[in-house]
């Protein structure tokens, strides 16, 4: 069976703002590799090369980030959303692109570390009309969730107030072109937008075989900054290192730290895991665990931990920065006094001074 790939890369990231007011959220980095990116290779891994990217009011970026996807041994074609106005208003509009073959719809800011191969072969193998991946979580009233009676999907719901199940919709779902039926029969739901719920739940109803999949590993929505902060610590743990950069007599490195090709480190102290992108410099400073600096960025007198510094930022003087996403173009400088430690979410040419 010949499945296509449609990635959804619409979305305005709210939950992301500041940094989304200039920059699409699917391209912001974890490790030093835009989240995007690990889906597209996901698809790729799983045999599906024709892909189809959603896109909205950052078109311009992702098209410019993506090219026509050779580089991921993939062809793309993209997909114009004017408006995002629901995941399966994404679908019906891809419905040329989608040739009436079957497909994968992955939402562009998802990340499955296990990728999704497995899943892809069990569709291909089993032929249902649709096959949902499901994941248990705390708070599933943030999600989509799913009850399940006898191992099939019965009712499906759109971030209920008292949720019924744990069982939340994991932003990958498998579909045989049946699924137009489906989405041209629905209506908008209350916030106006065509649901990708509603439109599962017409199939259930119309006796279409809906199959769950739940996963045990982790998945990680990285619609917020705790979570991209997480994302960044599992991709960093899995990383091998690499030494590219250069790194003076001076400076001490402690497990697993990754220098990219033209990174500077100077009098410093780093403890991976961490990576240091192109470009960048850490001069008398200390970059610690689950860091990740992008290129053109400058650490210096400074400490960080934890923490994801997007291109051409400065950070100069700070005492002790941790658990933070921090945009481009941003100068951070020391004040006239020493705080123990500061939380930031800044921006994109943002300036801070800090007391």
């Amino acid at each position: 069976m010949t499945l296509r790939g449609l990635v959804l890369s619409g979305g305005r990231g709210t939950r992301l703002r500041p940094i989304t007011h200039t920059g699409a959220k699917q391209l912001v980095p974890v490790a030093n590799k835009p989240v995007l990116f690990y889906g597209l290779e996901a698809l790729v891994a799983a045999g599906i090369t024709e892909i189809g990217i959603v896109v909205g009011d950052t078109e311009s970026e992702i098209r410019a980030a993506v090219g026509d996807g050779s580089r991921f041994g993939a062809r793309v074609t993209y997909v114009p959303q004017p408006d995002p106005l629901g995941l399966a208003h994404a679908v019906r509009i891809a419905r040329d692109f989608l040739a009436g073959d079957p497909f994968v719809m992955y939402l562009g800011d998802n990340f499955i570390p296990g990728g999704i191969s497995d899943v892809v072969d069990e569709f291909r193998r089993d032929r249902p009309d649709a096959l949902i991946l499901l994941k248990r979580m705390p708070q599933p009233e943030r999600f989509g969730v799913a009850v399940l009676e006898g191992g099939r999907v019965r009712r499906l719901l759109e971030k209920p107030r008292q949720p019924p199940s744990d069982l939340v919709l994991v932003g990958v779902y498998l579909f045989q072109p049946t699924i137009m039926e489906a989405v041209d029969a629905i209506r908008p739901s209350a916030r106006g937008e065509l649901e990708i719920t509603d439109a599962i739940q017409w199939q259930v109803d119309h006796g279409r075989t809906v199959v769950p999949h739940v996963i045990e590993g982790p998945w990680i929505d990285t619609g917020k900054m705790d979570d991209l902060l997480e994302c960044n610590r599992v991709v960093l743990d899995r990383l091998d290192e690499q030494r590219l950069g250069t790194v003076d007599p001076g400076s001490r490195l402690f497990g697993k730290v990754i220098l990219e090709a033209g990174a500077e480190v100077r009098g410093s102290t780093l403890r991976g895991p961490c990576i240091i992108g192109e470009r960048s410099r850490v001069i008398d400073a200390y970059v610690g665990p689950f860091t990740s600096l992008y290129h053109d960025v400058v650490v210096e007198g400074s400490e960080i931990e934890h923490a994801i510094v997007l291109e051409h930022t400065v950070i100069r003087g700070v005492r002790k920065i941790e658990d933070s996403l921090i945009g481009r173009h941003v100068v951070i400088e020391r004040g006239t006094t020493l705080p123990q430690a500061h939380r930031l979410m800044l921006g994109d040419h943002s300036r801070v001074e800090l007391p």
